[in-house]
């Protein structure tokens, strides 16, 4: 039987809880998805957060960013964004005689992609290389990310005016989707009494180095995931296709990122090893978004969890 992690790996996981305790003191009342966020980062991918204006999206990647120490630009994606905007441009400079490259923003440590769904198709794409491959292409030459590099994009809702939707090849590069929802009472009394949120973050420290992440991220290739937990996530990509409930069923590049999800939740709880608890944590969260309902219609985000929910109940562990 597998015991918890090594000693010597404490240190680095409290400090992690440290960024989560930390995150949710700007974010009141949200404790789960600040968990599910940091999970999705120590994993490695990138996050997506829909919801309606005005719950906390901007200030959620705000915190993180801080938080884990990293280099942090925002873009605001509208609907007359170039890809030019996001990348950067080559600009001609007399004294030179030649063509310099000026980076754009998304040569950072944390982009925050803002209202995403409200650019065009064509620059939404722009994105697609720099979060498969860590890099950006302009003008025929290929330039590395910093690293770690990571996409926080929020977007509305897609009934609200002035958005488009991200392609199917889009949202799969995002590894989790959360809602982050209304704050209950308790939450937004504390928020209406407390300090300005934008003031807080300002005053933010850094609990974590990007070193420290860096290490805690290598972790995750010694959390151990059984033969049998590798059997019930492919039971669940498998049931996923044959359901007959969502128009494709999940990618091997969606039970790879649900298993490595997994590890990082594991990981989070203090255990070296992956439970099935572990995968059902994070499943809605890595699925829903990459799973469409058969029939389209009003509401197909929530339509989509819970189908997720209903294909969770109907594998057996």
């Amino acid at each position: 039987m597998r015991t918890n992690q090594p000693a010597q790996d404490g240190a680095m996981y409290s400090k992690l809880h440290a960024v989560a305790r930390q995150v949710g003191q700007i974010v009141v009342g949200k404790d789960l998805q600040v968990r599910q966020a940091l999970t999705c980062l120590l994993a490695g991918g990138h996050l997506l957060i829909e919801d309606v204006p005005g719950v906390g999206k901007t200030t959620l990647a705000h915190a993180l960013a801080i938080s884990l120490g990293l280099r942090f630009n925002r873009i605001q994606f509208t609907s007359d964004l170039l890809p030019a905007d996001v990348a950067g441009i080559s600009i001609y400079e007399r004294e030179k005689n030649a063509f310099v490259f000026h980076p754009g923003p998304i040569f950072t440590q944390v982009l925050l992609a803002d209202e995403i769904n409200r650019a065009t198709p064509k620059t939404q794409s722009g994105l697609l290389e720099a979060m498969e491959e860590r890099q950006v292409t302009a003008d025929g030459v290929t330039r590395p990310l910093p690293e770690p590099f990571f996409v926080i994009a929020t977007q509305n809702p897609l009934h609200q005016v002035g958005t488009f939707p991200l392609p199917e090849s889009q949202l799969d590069r995002f590894l989790m989707c959360l809602s982050l929802g209304y704050p209950d009472a308790a939450a937004e009394r504390a928020l209406l009494m407390g300090e300005d949120r934008r003031v807080l973050l300002k005053s933010l420290p850094a609990a974590m180095t990007p070193e420290e992440l860096a290490a805690a991220q290598r972790g995750l290739r010694q959390i151990h995931a059984a033969p049998a937990l590798i059997d019930y996530v492919q039971a669940l990509a498998a049931a996923s296709r044959q359901s007959g409930a969502f128009a494709e069923g999940m990618s091997p590049r969606a039970a790879i990122a649900l298993l490595q999800a997994a590890r990082a939740w594991a990981a989070l709880e203090g255990r070296d090893h992956v439970l099935p608890e572990d995968v059902q944590a994070v499943l809605v969260p890595v699925c829903a978004h990459r799973l469409r309902p058969l029939k389209s219609a009003h509401g197909v985000a929530l339509a989509s969890r819970e189908l997720v929910l209903q294909l969770q109940q109907s594998v057996p562990v």
